[in-house]
């Protein structure tokens, strides 16, 4: 089975650009178009994604509070975490880095990149 990857994004364009790459690279993909959306996906799913690409400012619920919420759920301690965002300050950096991301992708990005920062993640978690 290809590993699946969750992608969190409130732009449904990025959504679609990060979707076709990973595709393209052989992973399934499902979407949430925000923090919340994400939580809610990963409790409705039997089997959660190996990985999940976060964006970091999104409506009702942002990328690094809805990243603090997964480490927090035992549940997900296997799922992977890259933050994929415009937000490049080191104080962004830092504030993702403390809620548990793996890596931190900055948009806008070159899709190898973005690849094998997930696959490096995936074997991380392996």
């Amino acid at each position: 089975m290809p590993p699946t990857v969750l992608v969190v994004d409130d732009t449904a364009s990025i959504r679609f650009l990060i979707r076709t790459n990973l595709e393209l690279a052989g992973f399934d993909v499902i979407e949430a178009d925000d923090g919340q959306d994400c939580l809610d996906v990963l409790a409705a799913l039997e089997t959660l994604p190996d990985v999940i690409t976060m964006d970091m400012m999104m409506p009702r619920m942002d990328g690094v509070t809805a990243i603090t919420r997964v480490r927090a759920n035992p549940r997900y301690a296997g799922i992977g975490l890259v933050m994929v965002s415009t937000q490049s300050q080191q104080i962004d950096l830092n504030r993702a880095a403390a809620a548990g991301v793996d890596e931190y992708v900055t948009k806008p990005f070159d899709p190898d990149t973005l690849i094998s920062t997930v696959r490096r993640v995936l074997e991380s978690r392996r």
